[in-house]
């Protein structure tokens, strides 16, 4: 729920828009402080024309932009070209300040927006090389008909920026052009196919946990960093494919079939599972990252920062997603969930929209609505008049870091030396000297460590096993991601948005290589189903977990599992599937390595629980069920560990008055849940004793410090002065323990173990030390009470979760890094909402830096197959991208109670919720 709980009347919410308005003028005037007049209309001059009649260049016929209430567009066209090209330009009419950071970002080209401060930024990118990889896609990859499309869109863009003036595109260039002369260029579409890159970056996988899992072995051993990565719960947590394997004789997945007991391309021993140790054989590389502690952390550092723009990446980055058959709904047909979960972001990185032929045919193919990026043709997640899909991130492990031996511009491979390829890139720089940088590559992929001064030694102290060469000056690191070679997802995008049937929805699948997604299906038959598509590596040895041998080309990639073998579902027999990253298949009856670091499964199997207790109980499941279930706020880590708080004896007064919120407490997390507040606050001291103030300073939050036994010290351990200062130094949305569901599973393991060595915690001052469970988690309630009070107030009954847990949506650019009244004009919130980190309602936190909102269900939909009219969703911001534009935010109270907006999709239906319609006409041609 908002912070402000009343909401605004229509006339009250348009006369503070014209309040906001006036002070925005008064901040720019008075903030700026360049003598430069700013009137209502400059701040209004960018806001879209949504009604009337607009010549556009290229067009063929007339197409009709009808928007609702929420300024949500459905474009109805003759053809497709017609069809993108208005997409463009309407996109850009609401977006363009979005659409022209993201491509910026994703050639590494910020600092010729926003100057110096973002050239390392840009290095690192350049190193990537994501924009020249999209580049590749669209001159040998990518289909003539996709290219066609891609034009079109290109060409509306830039029929909308055609002499407009920076005001007229959004008050950030009005704002940028006090400080920059910087002029926006035309829109290209290759701009479109290098956005995939970053979403693919963003959901990449498990290179923060490997990394990490070197960072641990400067201060855990081998077995208590495998405590910190427990086995997958398969006898709890549900895999999504049930059943099924690879048939031996047809060499294909099969739904149907018993597992197969081939390991080809597998380690033989279910690797793909979270196991333990490194997984990296005779020749493993732990021994060569044991030193790697200050470099790593530099890497990760930087992996952190790019890009910027989305947010923290790995921790949270996920989503739910379930299908249900018609014989369990109220509708007598499938349906369909989805929920993504990113970071906030305002705008919300989607863009609801319609796509419709008025006549579907070979000129015309398309009838389609959903979820768009804003500066991609095509809608990404959604439905046509014959399917529906939905999208959760399948984490599939598709990069790795190679150790590289370097001698001059030679890297050592096996025997011999290779020479390193290279490439000279020039940065423009705002209001500076170009910078000049030099991008080095072995056969693995780039050298990530030249982005960094730190980086420049890799491996410089690391111990190393006697059958790796030389360290000389340190080891390079090599990134290698299969985002980086060219593919075909643009194609697939198309192909998914004029799918018929469970055919060809898999034959469009096959081309979505990256990001690697989990595809839930529905279709207006009855029929629902699941893919798992992707481009996902196969390793001749070691299976990813940490820093490989570069040298070794025993570790190489020796392909990428075949499509027709990676798991999918047709119509099982339980008539349900939830996707919510819990792992894809029991890891011991499936050959190939998808990962070793799925989510575990709470989300997952909560959706399953709710789902089977409907169908047990004998009723069936309806669109409002769907959007309940979305919305569920109960904490699994809190059903586990309450019991034994309210075990604890506790004496202090204060304290017990705390401990007696959690009695009766049925463990949901309601915005004003007094018990919740407490809960949290217990499990993240619970985790900083036990866990968090034993792991190296590379993990820590940074600027948090403890005083450390000083590594050479023969004194007794609860020596205090034998010891010294020492302050955490990760980025507070991606420090550890972060407090997800692994967590989850970490505790749970240990937590009958009464005298498990993890339950010790040193003496402090006042205090003595804690040997037992018991003692560290009365300790963890003594500091939650006094947190709390400091943080709410003495009075526990007035405490509320909400509080505590806020979310501040911030414009990603200048919002986040530009003056003050800035950020106050474009930034709002807060919100104070319900849910939880690896609740259904994933709302997440890191537990490791407070109790803010840093992941969010990023949208909301259900679908209601067949009878479309009656789907329903949300966004997390609105379809403006202009700052007190009406719909700018005007979904997010909705979005944060929970609500869903009744989605029409039929011509008769978006007609009777049409306010305003613009129409596009060829140029020359009569208005009307």
């Amino acid at each position: 729920m908002p912070a402000n709980t009343t909401a605004p009347s229509p006339k009250k919410k348009g006369r503070r828009a014209r309040l906001l308005v006036l002070v925005l003028v008064l901040a720019l005037v008075a903030g700026v402080g360049y003598g430069t007049y700013w009137s209502i209309s400059t701040v209004r001059a960018s806001f879209p024309q949504t009604s009337g009649t607009i010549e556009l260049d290229g067009l063929k016929g007339k197409v009709e932009v009808k928007r609702d209430d929420h300024g949500i567009p459905q474009l109805y066209a003759d053809t497709d070209e017609d069809l993108f090209r208005a997409q463009g330009f309407v996109q850009a009419q609401d977006r363009f300040w979005e659409m022209d950071v993201r491509r910026h970002m994703t050639a590494g080209r910020l600092s010729e927006m926003f100057g110096s401060g973002q050239v390392e930024t840009d290095a690192f990118l350049r190193t990537l090389g994501w924009r020249r990889v999209a580049q590749q896609e669209y001159d040998t990859k990518l289909s003539a008909e996709t290219k066609k499309y891609l034009q079109a869109y290109a060409d509306g863009v830039n029929a909308y920026l055609k002499g407009r003036s920076a005001e007229e595109l959004s008050v950030e260039y009005a704002a940028l052009a006090f400080t920059n002369d910087y002029k926006p260029e035309a829109w290209t579409p290759v701009d479109s196919v290098a956005w995939l890159k970053a979403m693919a970056w963003d959901l990449r996988g498990n290179m923060q946990e490997e990394i990490d899992r070197s960072l641990l072995t400067s201060r855990l051993s081998e077995e208590q960093i495998n405590d910190l990565y427990p086995a997958y719960p398969y006898d709890r947590n549900k895999p999504i494919v049930a059943e099924g394997g690879i048939d031996p004789a047809t060499g294909r997945f099969d739904p149907a079939a018993k597992p197969s007991d081939l390991n080809d391309g597998g380690d033989g021993s279910g690797a793909n599972g979270n196991g333990t140790g490194t997984g990296n054989g005779a020749e493993s590389p732990a021994g060569a990252t044991q030193g790697l502690n200050s470099q790593l952390s530099a890497l990760s550092d930087t992996l952190d920062a790019i890009p910027a723009l989305l947010g923290p990446s790995g921790n949270g980055i996920g989503s739910n997603s379930w299908v249900v058959a018609g014989r369990y709904t109220t509708t007598n047909q499938p349906l369909l969930a989805n929920d993504p979960h990113l970071a906030p972001q305002l705008p919300s990185l989607w863009y609801q929209m319609g796509l419709h032929c008025r006549t579907v045919s070979a000129a015309c193919k398309y009838d389609v609505a959903g979820y768009t990026f804003s500066g991609t043709p095509g809608v990404i997640i959604g439905h046509n008049q014959d399917i529906a899909w939905g999208f959760t991130n399948l984490g599939a492990d598709v990069t790795d870091l190679y150790l590289e031996k370097l001698s001059g511009d030679n890297y050592q491979v096996g025997a011999r030396e290779r020479k390193l390829t290279t490439r000279t890139e020039v940065i423009k720089v705002a209001g500076g000297a170009d910078k000049k940088i030099t991008v080095r590559s072995t056969g693995h992929g780039p050298l990530v460590s030249d982005r960094s001064s730190e980086l420049e030694k890799v491996g410089e102290k690391a111990p190393v096993s006697n059958a790796a060469p030389d360290r000389g000056s340190g080891y390079a690191v090599a990134l290698q991601w299969t985002a980086l070679q060219p593919g075909n997802s643009m194609d697939a995008v198309f192909e998914l948005d004029r799918a018929k049937d469970f055919k060809s929805f898999r034959k469009a699948s096959r081309k979505f290589e990256v990001p690697s997604q989990n595809l839930v299906y529905a279709d207006t038959k009855g029929n629902i189903g699941y893919q798992a598509p992707g481009r996902i590596p196969i390793r001749a040895l070691g299976d990813g977990s940490t820093p490989a041998p570069g040298w070794d080309p025993k570790f190489k990639w020796t392909g990428y599992i075949p499509f027709d073998e990676l798991p999918y579902e047709y119509n099982p027999d339980r008539g349900y599937i939830v996707t919510a990253n819990q792992s894809v298949v029991d890891a011991e009856k499936y050959p190939y390595l998808i990962t070793k670091d799925y989510g575990y499964g709470a989300r997952s199997q909560r959706i399953n629980d709710l789902i089977e207790s409907k169908i047990q109980g004998g009723g069936k499941i309806s669109t409002e069920d769907m959007r309940t279930m979305q919305m569920d706020n109960s904490s699994e880590i809190a059903k586990l560990l309450t019991p034994y708080l309210l075990k604890i004896d506790i004496s202090d007064p204060y304290v017990r008055e705390a401990q007696k919120l959690l009695e009766g407490w049925d463990y949901t997390q309601e915005p004003d849940s007094g018990a919740a507040a407490y809960f949290n606050v217990v499990w993240r001291n619970v985790l900083k004793l036990a866990f968090g103030n034993k792991l190296p300073k590379e993990l820590r939050v940074e600027d948090e410090c403890l005083n450390v036994r000083r590594a050479d010290s023969t004194a007794p351990d609860d020596d205090l002065d034998e010891r010294v200062r020492e302050c955490g130094r990760r980025d507070g949305d991606t420090a550890q323990p972060d407090g997800g569901d692994r967590w989850y599973e970490v505790v749970r393991r240990i937590l009958k173990d009464e005298n498990n060595e993890w339950w010790s915690s040193p003496k402090r001052r006042t205090e003595p030390a804690t040997e037992t469970r018991d003692e560290l988690l009365g300790r963890a309630m003594d500091d939650a009470r006094w947190e709390l009070t400091a943080e709410l107030g003495k009075d526990a009954s007035s405490w509320s979760w909400g509080r505590l847990h806020q979310l501040t949506l911030k414009n990603q650019t200048l919002g986040t890094e530009g003056p003050g009244f800035l950020q106050f004009v474009l930034n709002r919130g807060p919100w104070n909402l319900g849910g939880g980190e690896a609740a259904v309602n994933a709302t997440g936190w890191n537990a490791a830096s407070g109790y803010g909102v840093v992941w969010v269900p990023s949208m909301r939909m259900v679908l209601n197959v067949g009878d479309w009219d009656k789907s329903r969703w949300i966004n997390l911001t609105g379809a403006s991208g202009h700052a007190y534009n009406a719909h700018y935010t005007d979904q997010t109270d909705k979005w944060a109670n929970g609500d869903l907006l009744d989605w029409a999709y039929g011509e008769q239906a978006v007609s009777a919720k049409t306010v305003d319609t613009l129409t596009l006409t060829p140029k020359g041609a009569a208005a009307g």
